[in-house]
């Protein structure tokens, strides 16, 4: 094999340019290794199954577009109860929510904590600091009695303002919750696309789209919590319907930072008199809409590379391109990668490590257009690519060039001495 090889943009879709390293040699006889194995990859929907529908056929509905967990309000203990029933049937974990919970939060606790389909229990969505007294207690008051399942909290992400954030600043805002609030998760939602351009009519990029991912993924890493992030599913005013690209930048992006579960907003279309919600996978009168397919062949695709991401940590995440993002760094090779080259708008890079597995994940930031990357190795290590359902495919030579579609991802692969 040549030294130095493209792959062309169709070679591209088939095989997709997923590069993995493997230091084991295949034989023809053996079956092919994968990284479509080990635990799931968390996926959580929110404004799941809602409890009017929570039946059994409707959590294997949502089971079935590849989400393993769902999040829902309910009126009462009893239809929680109802609720974690439906959801067990398909497998599913429920994050649960009603009037006891706050109320009596100790009693509900208790009452729901040995089922086999609870999650957690989720308290607020996009607190204000001011609220994090009284939340770290309530949430300390859950704990008491149940400190296996989490207590799910979601914050703000930055392009709030002091009146919302209760702080001076977003960092601030992040600080105060960690020391304050004692959750096992720091979650937070950025919608990041959405309709912009002088004509109101291409879909942009959030400027601090990556920032609010720098601050939160270090946030977490420092109170030595697991990352949550989300990706946007329904679409309303300014956030478009979403595509392809816009899943694969919002979810590869999150994951290369170092998100151990990715949630979506929302799953069922919530009826708003402010907000003109619509197309999300299921519309309100209960129907499937188009995005249902769409999440669901792309949450397959997640899964099939999940044993890149589930369990690994991020090392360094840096960024390519004439012009990186707002609060991010410069990528910066380190063996056994010698250089990164990429064109057009640039690409994330982010290194993790798992066990003694090394990855490097590049995710072009672009929307709408491909762009070319061209890594070159130092030759010390072996390298693999991986197709989309996962199987690897050795590599020779020390220069790689791969075409990565808007918002996709290629990722390269290594084993630590």
């Amino acid at each position: 094999m040549a030294q130095h090889f493209n792959i062309c943009r169709g070679c591209f879709l088939a095989v997709v340019g997923f590069v993995f390293v493997s230091a084991v040699t295949a034989f023809a006889a053996e079956p092919a290794a994968t990284v479509n194995s080990g635990p799931a990859l968390p996926i959580l929907a929110w404004e799941g199954v809602p409890a009017l529908h929570a039946t059994p056929e409707r959590f294997k509905e949502l089971a079935d577009a590849g989400f393993t967990i769902s999040f829902s309000g309910a009126p009462d203990n009893a239809t929680v109860a109802k609720m974690l029933d439906a959801a067990e049937t398909a497998g599913v974990k429920l994050y649960i929510h009603s009037p006891e919970l706050q109320a009596d939060p100790e009693g509900t606790a208790r009452q729901f904590m040995s089922h086999p389909a609870l999650g957690g229990y989720h308290l607020v969505d996009e607190p204000s600091a001011k609220l994090f007294g009284d939340l770290g207690a309530w949430t300390k008051r859950i704990q008491s009695v149940d400190a296996k399942h989490p207590v799910y909290i979601n914050l703000l992400p930055t392009y709030g303002n002091p009146d919302l954030w209760g702080t001076p600043d977003f960092e601030t805002y992040v600080q105060r919750f960690v020391a304050e609030v004692p959750t096992q998760q720091l979650s937070y939602d950025h919608y990041p696309i959405i309709r912009g351009g002088a004509d109101a009519s291409t879909d942009v990029l959030r400027p601090d789209f990556y920032q609010n991912l720098e601050i939160c993924a270090a946030a977490a890493r420092e109170s030595n919590r697991p990352l949550w992030t989300f990706a946007l599913l329904v679409a309303h005013t300014p956030y478009p319907i979403p595509t392809l690209a816009h899943l694969r930048l919002q979810a590869y992006s999150d994951l290369a930072y170092g998100t151990e579960t990715l949630q979506y907003f929302t799953y069922w279309t919530p009826v708003s008199t402010i907000w003109n919600f619509h197309e999300a996978p299921i519309n309100p009168e209960g129907k499937r809409t188009p995005t249902y397919d769409l999440v669901k062949a792309f949450n397959a695709e997640l899964q099939a590379v999940r044993g890149v991401f589930v369990g690994s940590q991020v090392e360094s995440v840096g960024h390519t391109g004439a012009a990186i993002p707002a609060g991010t760094k410069p990528f910066v090779a380190a063996a056994p990668i010698k250089s990164l080259q990429t064109e057009g708008t640039g690409v994330v890079a982010s290194r993790l490590a798992k066990g003694n597995q090394r990855f490097l994940v590049l995710v072009n930031r672009d929307l709408h257009q491909p762009t070319t990357a061209t890594v070159e190795f130092d030759g010390s290590t072996a390298m693999s690519a991986v197709a989309k359902d996962g199987t690897l495919q050795p590599l020779e030579g020390t220069t790689h060039s791969v075409t990565i579609e808007p918002g996709d991802v290629a990722i390269y692969a290594w084993q630590a001495e």
